[in-house]
């Protein structure tokens, strides 16, 4: 069965605003993500149109991740590996797909709509009554929920963070409730890993993974307010692009690296063996 949850996530920003806001951290996170081993491939970025949601914006990515899983995956798992990630962008709707090929009945889907409220919304996503009812909703608070130590930054903390420009923040206790502007992410999320004796560990971990990536994106898209409130769209995508091309950079050398060092080992290994027959 697949595990499904919606993520309700708040910010003090317009839906309008966190179009930018949101396209800059994901840029910039994946940049410096590449330098921790979980290093985002970009593989294509180009426009796209669906009849029901217009015209958008279509990405590919390859998401290298092997080194950062526990250890009970990368048992199943080659040694150097990556997720592809497909997403479809119809602002505020968008379509996000994650598959891997060398485990093919491993899935998550994504769907996700942006509205100017505090989380309000019973069925954003429209699901009919069979999908509500299999349905599990977690409101995600940015401000009063603990992050990983290793990836806490106090200048990033929505709790002591004040905006210069908007002077938004700090948030404190019940900000949702009074906060304006505020809007709410609503993603819908369903992880499927259909291995015998792991599946529901497995899909546990992929949605507390999902979870954790939600809350410190969303606390940096935030508490990085200053650096891109007064892009355009065309700032930002051109900002996008530069950073794409320094993240391939650092991704494609590290795993040259990788490669590298696995060749000479075995070399190493190899001779040891031929030694051992002298």
């Amino acid at each position: 069965m697949v595990l499904t949850k919606e993520y309700r996530i708040c910010m003090p920003l317009s839906v309008e605003e966190y179009q930018i806001g949101q396209l800059y951290m994901i840029a910039r996170h994946s940049l410096e993500k590449s330098d921790s081993g979980q290093g985002v491939e970009v593989v294509e970025n180009s426009e796209c149109e669906s009849e029901e949601h217009g015209k958008g914006q279509y990405t590919e990515k390859r998401v290298h991740l092997s080194n950062r899983l526990p250890y009970w995956i990368q048992a199943v798992c080659p040694r150097v590996f990556y997720i592809t990630e497909k997403a479809w962008n119809y602002y505020p709707f968008t379509l996000t797909e994650y598959t891997c090929s060398f485990i093919p009945k491993f899935n998550i889907s994504i769907q996700t709509r942006y509205e100017n409220n505090n989380g309000s919304t019973e069925n954003c996503l429209k699901l009919p009554e069979d999908k509500l009812a299999e349905r599990s909703v977690d409101h995600v608070d940015i401000a009063f929920e603990e992050i990983d130590p290793k990836h806490y930054k106090q200048e990033e903390d929505p709790k002591y963070f004040k905006s210069k420009i908007t002077n938004r923040g700090p948030l404190i206790e019940g900000w949702r409730d009074y906060e304006n502007p505020i809007m709410c992410s609503y993603k819908l999320v369903n992880a499927s890993f259909e291995v015998w004796g792991l599946q529901t560990r497995v899909e546990d971990f992929i949605q507390k993974c999902i979870r954790d990536i939600l809350l410190l994106g969303h606390r940096q898209a935030f508490t990085w307010i200053d650096e891109w409130y007064n892009m355009t769209m065309e700032d930002v995508r051109e900002y996008e692009k530069s950073k794409q091309v320094e993240t391939n950079e650092k991704v494609l050398q590290k795993n040259a690296d990788e490669a590298e060092n696995q060749i000479n080992g075995e070399k190493n290994n190899e001779n040891k063996s031929s030694l051992s027959f002298d």
